[in-house]
């Protein structure tokens, strides 16, 4: 695959045997190239999150193959997992997930800790995510004295502070209001045409219009695949 970020080839996922077997993914393929913004959108129970799950690395296939960057995930060790998983993919989460008693510089310090830097790189990589996301005056913030927009931004300078392959977001505006999704669903544009790749999981029609693809999935299989802009 040709400028590729990931690829994943005839992946199933079935969760128990026997007559308790359920087929949750069915031999679905999907290529996502460099620079794309791309919306994964289906209904409760169509395999969203499993294919999320195991597109981050979180879990593994049944059957097929996944490639990041041409590294053959499914034949990678669990250490060798883990450490893909750190170098490669920002998370952005529904709820944030920011460590409650330590502020915004050092919620995003976090993956550069496991990443092995100095702490002197580590202070200076987080300040510069928390600018490029709006907040250069929230440094010493705790996630108390943040409103749902600013936690939210918080966890995405965690997200593009490893500099990753791409950032995976599971329902980033899910616990958001109307206008601060709009915002920052702004800043993943804004990210996005600065060369960030991004793969969203989303289950609202409006947000999922804010990338320029997007991939519908129903009961475990991808129903389309379309260009929007």
């Amino acid at each position: 695959m040709t400028n590729g970020i990931l690829s994943l080839d005839k992946i199933n996922k079935v969760f128990g045997t026997g007559d308790l077997a359920l087929h949750v993914l069915k031999d679905v393929s999907l290529d996502v190239r460099k620079g794309e913004f791309v919306s994964i959108m289906g209904p409760s129970g169509s395999g969203k999150s499993t294919l999320m799950n195991i597109i981050g690395t979180l879990d593994k296939p049944t059957s097929g193959s996944y490639f990041v960057e041409g590294k053959p995930v499914h034949e990678l060790s669990e250490r060798q997992i883990a450490r893909l998983r750190n170098e490669s993919i920002g998370f952005v989460f529904q709820h944030f997930f920011l460590l409650a008693r330590s502020t915004a510089v050092a919620n995003v310090e976090l993956p550069l800790i496991y990443a092995g830097r100095t702490r002197a790189d580590r202070r200076n990589i987080a300040e510069r995510s928390l600018d490029r996301v709006g907040l250069s005056a929230k440094y010493r913030a705790l996630p108390t004295q943040l409103s749902g927009g600013e936690k939210q931004r918080v966890a995405i300078a965690r997200a593009i502070s490893t500099n990753p392959r791409f950032i995976l977001a599971d329902e980033p505006t899910g616990a958001l209001d109307t206008a601060t999704s709009g915002q920052i669903m702004d800043l993943f544009r804004r990210l996005n045409a600065e060369g960030t790749t991004i793969i969203m999981i989303t289950h609202e029609q409006e947000i999922a219009q804010h990338a320029n693809r997007i991939v519908r999935i129903r009961d475990g299989r991808i129903e389309s695949d379309e260009a929007i802009r």
